[in-house]
């Protein structure tokens, strides 16, 4: 086994992994999205995200904000959600290799649904498909988590923790 292809994890481990996950998602209401403009130039926002399944996030961007014109131009995202409030040396997160993009129109009605759902439940206002369209100036957005990660507890390297819900 080398640093590369650590040995699978337990059962047990994997368990655990998921529910770390699970739990940082749960319990968030921001990510950091990462972008990069079709130069390259690296560009990472906090947006407020909704989420129905732990794998597709949701928020509302101005299309002529950077980090909407980033994905216009260079789709691939990374994300990461965690706690920052905990002690120091305690922290966990959820690492994410994503493609994001502007929701189109005929999918924006169950997106808007997730997304007033998770509002309401943190305490926010009720959205709807015509709170992202002409002539408001927000429109929808998501990420599909093509890859996830938590970081290991006693050293700096990703390891798989899908926290899709298969529920």
């Amino acid at each position: 086994m080398t640093e590369d292809s650590p040995a699978a994890p337990s059962e047990e481990e994997e368990s655990r992994r998921l529910r770390t996950a699970r739990s940082i998602l749960d319990q968030s209401t921001y990510l950091v999205l990462a972008t990069a403009g079709a130069d390259g130039r690296p560009w990472a926002t906090p947006v407020y995200f909704a989420t129905s399944d732990n794998s597709v996030y949701f928020w509302v961007s101005d299309p002529s904000t950077l980090h909407s014109r980033n994905i216009e131009q260079r789709p691939a995202v990374g994300i990461v959600v965690f706690d920052s409030r905990v002690a120091l040396g305690t922290g966990q997160g959820v690492y994410m290799a994503a493609v994001a993009e502007r929701v189109p129109d005929a999918e924006v009605e169950a997106g808007m649904a997730v997304f007033s759902a998770a509002s309401l439940a943190d305490g926010g206002r009720a959205w709807g498909p015509d709170d992202v369209q002409e002539p408001k100036t927000l429109r929808l957005y998501r990420a599909r988590a093509e890859e996830q990660w938590v970081l290991e507890a006693d050293r700096d390297r990703r390891v798989p923790g899908v926290a899709a819900r298969a529920d």
